[in-house]
This record gives structure tokens, C-alpha cells and sequence, in this order.
């Protein structure tokens, strides 16, 4: 029996792995970890260079040796990562009101019709019959 619920177990977990959605999840947590280290790098890399002349004067190597550098740092990551995920959501946003744009403007879906005259000449044989 031990088998048998084992089977079972190790088969409801490959169903659910191969389900899209959690692909899809691990895919995306993967890119965001890595943008992540691409938008610390430039982070760093601008806010370094930009208080150059402010780090020289207080004599510290990096904005992370400042008392609040870290938080700062991880604040100006987050508003950029924010940034660019509202700009993907944006642009994903304005791409499906253009398909539903062009579906409407398509006219009524021909599968619909179909299926309305189907209904249509079922009742009219119907009400002949009678």
C-alpha cells in the first residue's frame, strides 16, 4: 500500500509541476532574481558616481559604507525594479486593449453565428413538426 500512495504522490507532483502557471512562476522568479542584480550593479555603479565628490569629502569608498547607505541603495533598487515592471504591465495592457480593439472591430465571432442559426433552424423545425 506504502507504494501505491507513493505513486500516487510522486504523480500528483509531476502534474503539478508541469502545470504552466508554476513554470511559469519559477521562470519568472529566476529573471526578476537576476534583473535584480543587474539593477544593483547599475545602482550602485550611477549613485557611486554621481556623489563622487560627496564621498571623497566625508572620505568613504561607497554609499553602502554610509550609516543608512544599504537602505538607501535598496530603496533606489526597488523604485527601479517597480519602474520597469510598470512599464511591462503597462505596455501588456495596452497590447490586449488593441487585440480586444480588433476583435471588435472583426464584427461577431462566426462560430457564434453559427451556432445561433443552428438554434435558430432547430426551433423552426421544431415549431414545423408541430
Amino acid at each position: 500500500m506504502a507504494r501505491r500512495g507513493t505513486s500516487s504522490f510522486l504523480s500528483d507532483f509531476k502534474a503539478f509541476i508541469n502545470k504552466g502557471n508554476v513554470v511559469d512562476l519559477a521562470v519568472a522568479v529566476v529573471i526578476g532574481g537576476a534583473f535584480g542584480k543587474v539593477v544593483d550593479a547599475i545602482v550602485s555603479l550611477v549613485m557611486t558616481n554621481a556623489l563622487e565628490p560627496a564621498l571623497r569629502a566625508a572620505k568613504v569608498d561607497s554609499i553602502n559604507a554610509w550609516p543608512a547607505g544599504t537602505v538607501i541603495v535598496a530603496l533606489i533598487n526597488f523604485l527601479v525594479i517597480a519602474f520597469v515592471v510598470f512599464l511591462i504591465v503597462r505596455a501588456i495592457e495596452a497590447m490586449k486593449r488593441q487585440e480586444e480593439a480588433k476583435a471588435a472591430d472583426a464584427g461577431p465571432d462566426p462560430q457564434a453565428e453559427l451556432a445561433a442559426a443552428a438554434n435558430r433552424l432547430a426551433e423552426a423545425l421544431d415549431r414545423r413538426s408541430l
